[in-house]
């Protein structure tokens, strides 16, 4: 494989999916209908959503010698993702529990194993093909050294994906463009930065270009997302669809988004893109195999193809 367009630097997890009718209260007991092993992680399902949409693109991460092992990498396997900086380890593979209701909404409880042993000396071992890839992606689902190694690896665009919100240091994160939150990260981000509160999804977002972000991208659910790189505010609204399951939707949206700005788009029409990926990952159960691929017939999708001008 030559040079990869797009350096994922990130978690790679087994997914222990429960499906029940709806979540239980605080000490409640409900019965589940079924379970299945899926591959996951924040990092890995943004690498797989973007390989699959045509993207070149490297993981780096790690996976431990356990039989969780070949789930989590069976999806980046499948969809031609370059595992050639992989760090395996002598422990446990990462693993969440993920419940899936009725409604579509989930709740996600991550155990780290593997991901927690990535460190800085790991990442900075890759720091060569760090520094080649067009669009490097961070998310929070790795220590924080091993996150800010890979910003400092990186020569090309940087797209911080800061969930969970984790004390990153600030000069690392302001090198985001963009920095990509939900509206709750949003908010966190600020308190990190001692920036105080803001009022308002679009007064968050003005509020992180103040603190220094060259571009700002607020994810938010079914309204779609707000988008600046420094202008106004713009809102970008999602189709109107049925939600099967949210699980992995925001990294769908995450891995379309470098595919596209990978691809030279500029941000507004790559979050556009983003969003219409998105609304169709919601419909679809799971998260890396049910993700679009370019032939997919994707009714939400730009004219001229996934990849091509929109």
């Amino acid at each position: 494989m030559g040079k990869p367009g797009i350096v994922v630097v990130g978690s790679i997890n087994a997914d222990l999916v429960v499906t029940l009718e709806r979540h239980p209260r605080p000490g409640e007991t409900v019965l589940g209908r079924s379970m299945a092993v899926l591959p996951g992680g924040k990092g890995a399902n943004q690498a797989v959503a973007a390989a699959r949409l045509g993207a070149d693109v490297l993981m780096i991460g790690a996976v431990g010698s356990d039989a969780y092992a070949d789930t989590a990498l069976s999806a980046l396997t499948a969809a031609g993702v370059d595992l050639s900086s992989l760090e395996r380890t002598d422990g446990g593979t990462g693993v969440a529990v993920v419940e899936v209701s009725d409604d579509g909404e989930n709740t996600i409880v991550v155990l780290p194993g593997a991901n927690a042993e990535m460190t800085p000396g790991i990442v900075a071992a890759s720091a060569a093909v760090i520094g080649d890839a067009s669009v490097v992606v961070v998310q929070g689902e790795l220590p924080a050294a091993a996150t800010e190694a890979a910003v400092r690896a990186a020569t090309g665009r940087v797209i911080v994906n800061l969930a969970p919100v984790i004390a990153v240091d600030p000069e690392a994160l302001l090198r985001a463009d963009p920095l990509v939150v939900n509206e709750h990260e949003g908010a966190l981000v600020l308190a990190r930065l001692g920036a105080g509160e803001a009022s308002g999804h679009t007064a968050v977002v003005e509020a992180l270009l103040g603190c220094g972000f060259p571009s700002v991208v607020m994810t938010l659910g079914a309204a779609g997302a707000l988008v600046s790189d420094g202008g106004p505010v713009r809102a970008v609204p999602a189709p109107r669809v049925t939600p099967v399951d949210t699980t992995g939707a925001g990294d769908a949206f995450v891995g379309a988004l470098a595919a596209r700005l990978g691809a030279g788009a500029p941000l507004e029409d790559a979050v556009r893109f983003a969003v219409r990926v998105g609304s169709y990952a919601v419909q679809h159960a799971g998260a890396q195999p049910s993700y679009p691929t370019l032939d997919d017939a994707l009714p939400t999708a730009p004219a001229g193809g996934l990849l091509g001008a929109g």
